[in-house]
């Protein structure tokens, strides 16, 4: 019979934030909108240590054409295991303007499951990025 599992919250790399944060479609921005707090989730894609996402009018596109600093969020999380791992990255917004760079990351596999048509890219620089997994470790085998 195995004894309780043993739960340990580690604290991850760079390295390991960024290889995990391009391991999922789904993220959250988290931007100011009227001098609050907004959080949308989006579809996004990892471009070196870029969060590049596509976006309509309104709050992102506003906070990304005054360079506001952001944040993102991504995370995966197995409820009945109780395990799993969340990454923040937190830097800079800023719309890609530049003919070059949007026929460059055009051409990103990058696509929205809104209905609607997002025009605009926007990239996020990684700039602080922070991450932590929590896995339940079972304790080693007694010799009896």
């Amino acid at each position: 019979m195995h004894e309780p599992s043993t739960p340990t919250l580690s604290v991850l790399t760079r390295g390991e934030c960024l290889t995990l944060l391009a391991t999922v479609p789904i993220g959250r921005v988290v931007f100011t909108e009227n001098a609050l707090p907004a959080v949308r989730p989006v579809n996004f894609i990892l471009n070196g240590d870029e969060i590049v996402i596509r976006t309509g009018e309104g709050g992102k596109l506003l906070a990304a054409l005054h360079h506001s600093v952001v944040a993102f969020e991504v995370d995966e999380v197995d409820q009945f295991a109780r395990t799993g791992w969340s990454v923040t990255a937190i830097g800079h917004a800023r719309e890609v303007v530049d003919p070059a760079e949007l026929a460059l990351l055009r051409k990103l596999p990058l696509a929205t499951w809104a209905p609607l048509q997002y025009d605009h890219l926007v990239c996020i620089t990684a700039e602080l990025v922070s991450g932590r997994r929590l896995e339940h470790m079972l304790p080693a085998q007694k010799l009896a």
